[in-house]
């Protein structure tokens, strides 16, 4: 079902989480809210569960006004960072809590319990103690809670955080997959981007309580509305200055720090003066310890990264830029003088976000 937020706002004290935000979540989309600490993610998520109450606004379910109904009456799935699993009861009795709750008759109760352990790969854990449990088995416990109860929107909030990088490689993989299989509406949130790329139909990137931007993953990494979401989405080197020049799709970008003027593609609002950054990413640059055109630089450090040799160089400015390159290729060894090129289509100039401090 859809899940709709209309001018959505919340305050606490003098601190304002959420400034009024309007969202909405299509039928069967995986949507994921990714952004710093303390952007607003879970308390749009809070307040979609019915554990918080905004000051303003409203949250729809297909439809449906729910903001004044208490967090039971939602039909909402929710699964915590924490899992929030009863440790006295087994796996069976965690997963049918719900069912419980809802009185539904002890044969439903057992079959829809061994269906969900199966679709989260549980079978014959049913009696096993939360205790026995691995973390990846803990998290597919929590899921096949939420899931068990045919929520109409199933709400996550950063439910892999206390995972080790292996296992949450993993999950990633299996939430989706668990996504496409169930096919129910989902709001996840994270700060963590890697996750947001993998899952995610869309992506709404948030920042001290503002909805930056909203797009698929591809649309964001290839086309950010700014230079916040650029620096938050992917590895990113942005070069701040002026707009000197505004062509058609094209800008040019004054940097009087490095003495040039750097030309880019451009398809938001930008005139000429307005303060502006030009994003480069890493794999876009070119390095040419033979001359050539572009920046001067010196190779600061080289990380090997396996399949990736990651490259930090160190401008005139004293500035820093990122550059990366296949590790079966022949790199250039640290301290060594290079020229730093790109092709002009593959630079964005993009505008400052007005929560942005200029670095």
């Amino acid at each position: 079902m859809p899940l709709e937020f209309h001018a959505i706002a919340k305050r606490y004290g003098n601190i304002t989480a959420l400034w009024p935000l309007t969202l909405s979540i299509s039928a069967g989309e995986f949507l994921t809210l990714l952004g710093p600490s303390g952007s607003g993610k879970t308390t749009l998520l809070n307040i979609a569960a019915g554990y918080l109450d905004p000051d303003a606004g409203a949250v729809l379910i297909d439809g449906r006004d729910v903001t004044l109904l208490p967090a039971r009456k939602r039909n909402m799935g929710m699964v915590f960072q924490s899992y929030a699993l009863f440790p006295h009861l087994s796996v069976f009795e965690n997963v049918a809590y719900g069912l419980r709750v809802r009185r539904r008759p002890a044969g439903e109760i057992r079959r829809r319990v061994e269906e969900a352990l199966a679709l989260v790969r549980l079978d014959g854990l049913a009696d096993r103690a939360i205790r026995d449990l691995s973390g990846g088995q803990g998290q597919r416990v929590a899921l096949a809670r939420a899931l068990v109860i045919d929520p109409a929107v199933l709400l996550m909030d950063e439910p892999l955080g206390a995972l080790d990088r292996q296992l949450r490689k993993h999950m990633q993989l299996e939430i989706r997959r668990l996504h496409r299989e169930f096919g129910r509406t989902t709001l996840y949130v994270t700060h963590d981007q890697e996750e947001a790329l993998v899952m995610s139909d869309r992506i709404g990137i948030t920042n001290e309580g503002r909805l930056e931007q909203l797009g698929t993953p591809r649309q964001l990494y290839e086309r950010p509305g700014n230079a916040f979401v650029a620096s938050f989405l992917g590895e990113s080197n942005l070069l701040f200055g002026r707009v000197s020049e505004r062509n058609g799709g094209w800008a040019c970008l004054s940097l009087p720090d490095l003495g040039i003027n750097l030309r880019g593609l451009v398809d938001v609002p930008l005139a000429v003066g307005d303060e502006a950054a030009a994003l480069l990413r890493p794999e876009i640059l070119r390095l040419r310890p033979d001359g050539g055109d572009g920046i001067a630089a010196r190779i600061a450090e080289t990380l090997y990264l396996g399949e990736l040799i990651a490259f930090r160089l160190e401008l005139p400015n004293k500035q820093e830029l990122w550059s990366r390159r296949m590790a079966t290729e022949s790199w250039p060894s640290e301290g060594t003088e290079v020229r730093v090129g790109w092709q002009p289509e593959d630079i964005r100039v993009l505008p400052i976000s007005a929560n942005q401090t200029r670095e």
